[in-house]
């Protein structure tokens, strides 16, 4: 397929290569972590954890009827957001204790999430259907305890700091925007714009943000990744051969290499055959910038 570019005059246009095949129908929420054999992320409706282990080795593992979201924890094995709650996993991606479920709406789901400075880990939920305001924010605690923190949310999707741990930057999807909070202590407050999305194809998905506090977001739809200040400039441009880009971030020994997932969930057969790698799992190396380790759950 044509890849647009999506960037101004001036603004750079960074490179990206496939490092896998069409591996997933929709892939999400990339982490690397030393603990892992290597960049890991979910093919999350068919409710696995993809693993690169090394070139042309994808491992799958199956966790549930959905993998939302996941992080690593502190102990050893991970967190998982699955379809209506939490789950802590050993290193083998074992169960090691399911949580009860916080609804019984099946038309709901969980969908992306992130861990925080305070060791907590947050997941927000959607509705199956997208309907309006049917979504929220949940904070599992590292005593387990899950609460509720943001109702109202539509497609709950990107969470993370800044890199001094103050901000969060967030986004509810259809809204067009990243949102900033102050961030106390495993507490988000004080909500307001921090970037707005230009009229254009593609709405803001998962979100990174590297050393400098710049935030890197997915487009879904636009067929790219967008590079903003704190103040929402726009920095540069990653754009990628497959329209539904999910999420990003940063991994290698050096976390200097962007990950960026995508997603052939919905194309029909000639969407397809145009875009024959959507659903792979893409990389960029970004000269002069690198990521922050990723944030680990204590529970």
């Amino acid at each position: 397929m044509p890849i647009p570019t999506n960037a101004p005059a001036g603004v750079p246009i960074l490179t990206s290569r496939a490092i896998t095949a069409a591996v997933a129908d929709h892939g999400e929420g990339p982490v690397w972590h030393p603990s892992f054999a290597g960049v890991r992320w979910v093919d999350m409706h068919e409710g696995d954890i993809l693993e690169l282990a090394a070139p042309d080795d994808v491992r799958r593992t199956h966790v549930g009827a959905v993998a939302a979201a996941f992080r690593p924890r502190r102990g050893g094995g991970i967190v998982l957001a699955d379809e209506r709650g939490f789950a802590l996993l050993d290193a083998d991606l074992h169960v090691e204790h399911r949580l009860p479920d916080l609804w019984d709406d099946p038309g709901v789901r969980f969908n992306e999430g992130g861990a925080d400075p305070a060791g907590n880990f947050w997941c927000g939920s959607m509705a199956y259907d997208e309907s309006p305001g049917a979504g929220a924010l949940y904070r599992l605690a590292p005593d387990l305890t899950a609460e509720k923190v943001l109702d109202g949310v539509t497609i709950s999707n990107g969470l993370a700091f800044s890199p001094d741990g103050t901000r969060a930057y967030y986004v509810d999807t259809p809204t067009r925007q990243i949102d900033l909070f102050d961030h106390v202590d495993g507490t988000l407050i004080n909500r307001r714009r921090a970037v707005r999305i230009a009229d254009g194809p593609g709405n803001p998905d998962g979100l990174t943000v590297d050393a400098e506090g710049c935030v890197w977001v997915a487009l879904f739809g636009g067929s790219a990744v967008h590079r903003y200040t704190p103040d929402g400039d726009l920095l540069a441009v990653v754009p990628i051969p497959a329209a539904q880009v999910t999420a990003c971030t940063f991994g290698g020994p050096n976390l200097d290499r962007l990950y960026i997932t995508t997603s052939r969930e919905g194309l029909d057969d000639a969407a397809q055959a145009t875009q024959p790698l959507a659903g792979a799992l893409f990389s960029v190396d970004v000269p002069g910038v690198r990521g922050l380790p990723a944030l680990e759950f204590t529970g």
